[in-house]
Parts: C-alpha cells; structure tokens; sequence
C-alpha cells in the first residue's frame, strides 16, 4: 500500500498534474478532494471530463466515472466488484487509490483509447428506427465513415512508427542539397585536373565501362542468389517428391486386394468420420443463425425487460449453485468415475478433432503440390526442346562464376589500391609543381636583378634534350635483352608450374570420388535426419496436448476451489448475521433488543399501519361528504354564472348612457332622451 502511494504522489506532483503532495497530506485528504483528483486525473485523459464534481449530483459523477473506466476497460478488483459503485460514492481510498495508480501507470495509451472511442464506439440505433430508408442509409454512412476512420488511422500511426517525420525529411534534403553543391564543386575541380591529363578521354570511357560492367555484376550476384534459392527450394521439392515417389512404388509392390481393402476401409471410416463432423458444424452454424434471426425479428427490448432478464439470470444461477451443492455433499464415487471418463473422452474428443484438421491440412497440401507439379510438368513439355540445366552442369556453372567473383573481387582491390596510390601521387605531384613555380618565380628575380633573363629556361632546354637523347640510347639497348630475358622466364615459370600442378592433380581426382561419396552420405544421412524429425514433432503435438488437456483440468479444479472458498465466506458471514440477530433478540437489555432487525420491521410495520389506519379515516371522510360538496360546487358555479350576468348588463348600461339618461323610481327604470 505504501509503494501505491508512494507511486501516486510521485505521478501527481510531475507534469501536468503539479499537485505538491506528499505522503500525509494526500492520505490526509476528504473524500470530495480525493474524487476531484480521481476526476482531474480522468480530464487529463479525456478533456469532456474538466469540471467540478461539485456542481453535479453524486449519483450523475458516478455514472459518468463508471462509463469512462468501462470504456478505458479497468476492471476492479475482485473483492470491490459489488462495493465498487458504493465506494466512489463516498469517496473510499481502498476503490480510488486503485484506480489512480492503473490510470497514472498507462496516462498516452488511455489518452489514445479514449481518443479513438469518440469516433470507434457505435451508437446504437433501435431496429425499428432503420426501416425508415433515410435513417437507414445514415445509419450506413456512419459505419463507411466508422471504417474509413480506421484505415486512416492505421496508416497514421504506420507514418509516425516509420521513424519519418518532417523536420527530419527537412533536415535530409538540405543536407542533400550540400551534399550536391559540394559535389558539383568537386566535379568541376577533377574536370579542370582531368582535362591538363593526357588521354583524359580514353580514361573517362575505360571508368564507364567499369562502372557499367560492376552494375553488370551486381545484377548478376542478386541473379546467382536468386537461382541458388530456386535451387534449393527445388532440391528440396525433388526430395520431397522422390520420397513420395518412392512411399507410392512400395505401396504398389506391396499391394495385394487385402492391403487394399483395409486401405479403403480406414478412408471411408475417416471420411464419414469427417462428413459427421461437417455435419455437426454445419447443425451448430445452422442453430446459431436460427437463434440470430430470432433475436432479430424480436421487438426491441426496454428497461423492465432487461432487468426481468436479468432476475432471471440471477434465480438460474442461484439454482445451478443449489445443484453443485446438494452434488458436492452427495459426493457419490461413481460419478467420480464417470467424470474421469467424460475427461478422458474429450481430451480423445479433441485429439480426433486435432487429426482431422492435420489430415484436411495434409490433404489441401497435396492437391495444391500435385496441381504444382502438373503445372511445372506441362511447363517443361512446353519449353519447344530448350536445354535444361543438370545439376553437374548447374555445379560447374556455379564453380565458374564463384572463381570468376573472386579473380574480380582481386583485380578490384588491386584497381582501388593503385587508385588510392594515384592520389597520392597527384597530390605529391601539385605540391612538387607549386613549390617548383615559386622557385621559377624567385629564380626569374634574382635573374633579373643580375641581368641574364631567361638562362635558367635555356640551361633547362638543354639538359632536358641530352636527358631524353641518353634515355634513347638506353632503352635502344635495354629492349632486346629484356625481351630475352622475358621469354627465358617464362619458360621456366611454364615448366616449374607444370611439375608442381602434376601430383596435385594426382591427389585431386581421389578427393573429387572421397566428395561424391560424402554427397551421397549426406543425402542419405539428411533423410534420416528429416524422418527422425517428424517423429519427434508428432510426439511433440501429442505430449503438448496432454499438457493442455491437463492445464484445463487444473484450472477447473482452481475454479471449483475458489468458488468453495467464496461459498464458505458468503455462508459464514449469514451465519455470524444471523447469530448477531438471536443474540440482540434474545438480549435482556431494551437498547440491544431495538437494534435488532426484527424489532426494526416490526416499528416499521406499526408505522405503516397506522399511517394506513389515518389515511383510510380520511378517505370514509371524504365519501361521506362528497354529495353535499358536489352540490355546494354546483350552487358556487350558478353564483358564478349570475353574476357574470349581471357584469355584462351593467357594461351595456354604462354603453347606454351616452344615448339618454336611465331614472330608478319606485323600483322602475326610466329612459330619458
């Protein structure tokens, strides 16, 4: 309870909440100051839920408390489910302190769920309101719309699960957009070096090529994987096949009209087996839709109605639980028996159930292989007399192209490493030649300053044309014994890789039998290998569904455990009731007897009756007097009328006065003109 706290605390003193509690003053607090936290909580996740409870009815909080947590899906603990509704009435820590701490533990998630209930929980239209056509096709809309919300969603959070978003895609782009300046810079500086080069033409189309013919490899490595997975998926097919193949052809050569007799027998009892299972399926789905069209062409249900279903419910259950008493205390050993029957023929039930479906599996996959093997044969008549690749010569093409990758995997090597060794030297090269331009440039002034101009350039002219002449001469005389030299070398490189090829190929044509020998070894090894598996995986099925059939039996055990359990506690707490009653109704004391229950309804009884007694006086009153009642209303209604009369003949007499002037003698009324 302490760490609950602790946790709680700790979660409302941070954003956004900034409540500055501690441990004694939050345990401290009343029970309206801890529902306006529960409710601040719930507005955080939901904003419709801002208000202060305050000003609304407990009963109204309460309602639209339990909404929003059935809708964010909390369930309470199992000892608060009937307190539940009670406890957030009044306000009780042990029913909040939960709900704080399963809210503040999942605030982002809660906040989504209660996000996406606003436009994913359907309203529920009566059946009668959608005969109407326009209600009805709304009614579609908003379910389309329903839908549409969905998909987009989906793809929303895909987007944003993608690890992509704007500012990033921004960022991306302008450093692109560097990336291409500084490479365009970069182009133009290698084209104004390129273009002093020599040949520069002829190297710019040997580097195309190269970049093409390493496109070219590319698309053929992704072209050798591709065929390598065909080919394996086709030896293994092959395998698969051949072993069919073969279980086919022992079939055959063991087959007499006995063999084939009880062979078809097990079919047909497996296949009216399964036709029995359909067939059930087919009753149960028939029920079902039966029972669905009932419940629909049945008038909505109101409130009263729901409740008596649910009293309903109640007696059932309270019946089913009198039944697995009075069977639990009879405790008879045979049904002990027949139960473990009836669980040893459901788990046989479900295993049989279990190998019909394997078997349908099997069965589908076989049709769909030899539909496959059909299609692939028809494709290999059709092929108008193409060669088809063997497997020695799908090996000896694989051997090639993998010492070709090789020998061009070297030669790329050694074109970066000369590459990178280029650089260098271009770079070695610029310095040499800036350094070499500001000597010409300090040489060119101290000539100047001494006036001989230009003999530095002469000097060099001449020891440039007596350099080129004696290298002439050199290589005149170099070339012819080079080119002995060579021939003799590479006689002799011939002849010494000849005898060193010789016993290697000696002891190569033994290894290439001893690797043919492993092949087969290993194909045969490899069968045993997957047979011994699929023993292995049956056994696997099986021992995993005796271990399901055993975890339901465990949880029903634990099931009937803790309903015991329950009935116990339930069945105590009536007895300790009724002892509390025998004792306050047998207690001597006057005060202890009131408290009693019995004492109670029998005060509650006596009021009523009397209250019953008053109110019957007062109806035999009010009979008695009803006739001379009626008939002083009715004189008060003729007064009324008499003197509505008379209103209206004294307005008309005063209308009247303007034409002549009314004299009362003698009781006679006179009109003067």
């Amino acid at each position: 309870m302490s760490e609950q706290l602790k946790f709680i605390v700790e979660q409302l003193n941070k954003e956004p909440f900034k409540k500055h509690f501690n441990l004694i003053t939050f345990d401290s607090l009343e029970p309206i100051q801890l529902l306006q936290i529960l409710n601040d909580v719930l507005a955080e996740i939901d904003p419709k839920q801002a208000l202060d409870i305050r000003e609304e009815m407990p009963e109204q909080t309460v309602k639209r408390m339990c909404l929003l947590l059935a809708m964010l899906k909390y369930n309470p603990p199992a000892n608060q489910v009937s307190s539940f509704k009670q406890g957030l009435v009044i306000g009780s820590k042990p029913v909040i302190h939960p709900i704080l701490q399963w809210l503040l533990q999942r605030v982002p998630e809660l906040k989504k769920r209660a996000y996406l209930a606003r436009f994913l929980v359907k309203l529920e239209v009566p059946a009668e309101f959608l005969q109407d056509d326009v209600i009805n096709e709304t009614h579609h809309q908003y379910e389309e719309l329903v839908e549409r919300f969905k998909t987009y969603h989906k793809e929303c959070e895909q987007l944003r699960n993608s690890g992509f978003s704007t500012a990033e895609i921004r960022r991306d782009i302008n450093a692109m957009e560097e990336e291409k300046d500084q490479l365009i810079k970069r182009v133009e500086r290698l084209k104004k070096k390129v273009d002093s080069v020599t040949n520069h033409q002829q190297m710019l189309d040997q580097a195309r090529l190269l970049r093409v013919e390493k496109e070219r490899e590319e698309s053929l490595h992704h072209q050798k994987q591709e065929q390598k997975h065909q080919l394996f998926q086709a030896e293994q097919k092959l395998q698969r096949l051949l072993q069919q193949l073969k279980d086919l052809q022992q079939a055959a050569a063991d087959a007499n009209p006995e063999s084939l007799m009880k062979r078809l027998e097990e079919e047909l009892k497996i296949n009216s087996y399964m036709i029995g299972e359909k067939r059930k399926e087919l009753e149960s789905t028939r029920g079902t839709v039966q029972y669905l069209e009932k419940v629909a062409s049945e008038p909505a249900m109101g409130q009263a109605d729901l409740r008596e279903m649910e009293d309903k419910i109640k007696e059932s259950d309270s019946q089913i639980n009198q039944l697995i008493e009075k069977r639990m205390m009879r405790n008879d050993p045979m049904d002990d028996k027949l139960t473990l029957y009836r669980q040893q023929a459901s788990i046989i039930g479900r295993k049989k159930e279990a190998k019909a479906k394997e078997l349908q599996e099997a069965r589908e996959e076989l049709t769909a292989a030899e539909r496959e093997l059909r299609q692939k044969t028809d494709q290999a008549g059709g092929s108008d007399g193409e060669e088809v690749i063997r497997g020695d010569e799908l090996k000896r093409l694989v051997a090639n192209l993998r010492s070709k990758g090789t020998l061009y995997k070297k030669k790329r090597q050694e074109l970066a490493e000369l590459e990178a060794e280029n650089g260098v030297l271009q770079r070695t090269a610029e310095i040499l030649k800036q350094r070499h331009e500001t000597i010409q440039q300090k040489l060119q002034i101290v000539e100047a300053q001494k006036g001989i101009s230009g003999y530095s350039n002469t000097q060099e002219e001449l020891e440039r044309v007596s350099t080129i002449k004696s290298e002439l001469d050199e290589k005149k005389g170099r070339t012819l014994d080079d080119m002995s030299e060579m021939v003799k070398k590479l006689n002799s490189m011939i002849a010494e890789k000849k005898s060193a090829l010789a016993p290697m190929i000696k002891e190569l044509r033994p290894l290439r039998q001893r690797r043919q020998e492993i092949s087969q070894e290993y194909e045969e090894k490899k069968a045993q290998y997957e047979s011994c598996a699929a023993g292995l995986e049956s056994d696997r099925s099986e021992l995993e569904q005796e271990v399901k059939a055993l975890r339901e039996k465990i949880a029903q055990q634990e099931n009937q455990y803790h309903y015991i359990n329950c009935m116990t506690e339930i069945i105590e707490a009536q007895m300790q009731r009724a002892a509390e009653e025998t004792k306050s109704y047998v207690s001597s004391d006057p005060q202890e007897r009131k408290k009693a229950i019995r004492e109670i309804y029998m005060k509650n009884i006596a009021e009523q009756e009397a209250l019953g007694k008053k109110l019957r006086e007062k109806q035999k009153m009010v009979r008695e007097n009803h006739a001379a009642n009626m008939e002083q209303m009715e004189l008060w209604r003729d007064l009324e009328k008499l003197m509505e009369v008379k209103r209206q003949c004294f307005i008309k007499a005063q209308n009247q006065a303007s034409i002549g002037q009314v004299i009362q003698e003698g009781g006679n009324d006179r009109l003067v003109l």
